[in-house]
């Protein structure tokens, strides 16, 4: 590769971005150079020793007659020429490995802001899923051998659920009463909380000796 075409390739970060093949293909030509380098000195060599420095007259000032000066002079700048070819390769080397190095970090940091954010997505189903269920009412009174106490209900249970009516569709008690007629002598699932604690009941709301088909006084929880 000359110093033209080296220079005709450009560093990466002015063009794209670096892969593995073209740093394979980098070093592919770093050795060419190398090789082509070697064979330049090797003609030198064979020149009684000729390097990149000694000069080519004699003592007298006359063109040196024991080296051949065409070969030497075309071997001196090839390896200028090549060495110069080699710098730019080395160069473009170092960019695209540290572009390699820097994309290699930035997939690391994303990997692991991904795997955060997942983590804390798990962490927050997990909470919703923990999450003890919401109440709407709350029982505020209760009359001995009511139905509501036959049942195991206690003052101060919060209700989450009676019958068909729970946090999502509650809006007054109306909505309460109405399952509680259309529910005589018919049992319902009550769930209430009770000191933080879920507890699924059995109510059958029936005529008893008080008032109401329940025995018990409810009253809305503010939301």
């Amino acid at each position: 590769m000359s110093d033209r075409e080296a220079r005709q390739g450009g560093s990466f970060s002015e063009s794209r971005a670096a892969t593995v093949s073209d740093i394979q293909e980098l070093m592919r030509r770093k050795e060419e150079i190398e090789a082509q380098i070697k064979a330049n000195f090797d003609v030198l060599e064979g020149q009684k020793g000729v390097g990149m420095n000694e000069p080519l007259v004699d003592c007298e000032g006359y063109p040196r007659a024991d080296v051949d000066l065409y070969q030497v002079r075309t071997a001196r700048h090839n390896i200028i020429c090549l060495q110069n070819d080699h710098k730019a390769v080395m160069k473009q080397v170092e960019e695209a490995l540290h572009q390699l190095h820097a994309r290699d970090k930035e997939k690391q940091a994303r990997d692991m802001a991904e795997a955060h954010k997942e983590a804390m997505s798990h962490r927050l189903g997990q909470s919703e899923n923990h999450r003890p269920p919401q109440a709407f009412a709350k029982v505020n009174s209760i009359s001995p051998g009511s139905p509501a106490s036959i049942a195991g209900l206690q003052v101060d249970d919060e209700i989450v659920e009676f019958g068909s009516v729970n946090t999502q569709n509650f809006q007054s008690l109306n909505n309460i009463s109405s399952v509680v007629q259309h529910s005589d002598g018919k049992p319902l699932n009550v769930t209430v909380l009770r000191r933080g604690e879920k507890h699924q009941l059995r109510l059958v709301p029936t005529r008893w000796a008080g008032k109401g088909l329940l025995g018990c006084n409810i009253i809305p929880l503010q939301r």
